[in-house]
């Protein structure tokens, strides 16, 4: 999960190292060499799906500096993408939210 990305893409790269450092975990090797039942426990998979949903973003934006979302929604824990997508948390503190939920 997102190891292509990051390899293709130095943004996306470092938001997979931010994540790391956040969670005090290298949860990149996690996305990207498992063990898969370990990034299938939920207090991994939903960090893991937010980190490369903000990572794509962030390549996106990168891309495209002048596209700028007139909306963001999402549903569940992707609430917390679209919080960030559109400006409302930083991607630091939507990790925490996303890591804080998944451990509860």
């Amino acid at each position: 999960m997102g190891q292509a990305l990051a390899q293709q893409e130095s943004v996306a790269a470092r938001i997979f190292a931010q994540a790391d450092s956040i969670l005090g975990f290298s949860l990149s090797r996690l996305c990207w060499d498992g063990p898969a039942d370990d990034l299938n426990d939920t207090a991994n998979t939903q960090p893991a799906i937010f980190t490369h949903s903000i990572a794509m973003l962030r390549v996106l934006q990168d891309r495209f500096p002048s596209a700028i979302p007139g909306a963001a929604a999402g549903h569940s824990m992707g609430e917390i993408s679209a919080l960030v997508a559109g400006g409302a948390l930083t991607f630091e503190d939507g990790l925490a939210l996303v890591g804080s939920a998944a451990w509860q």
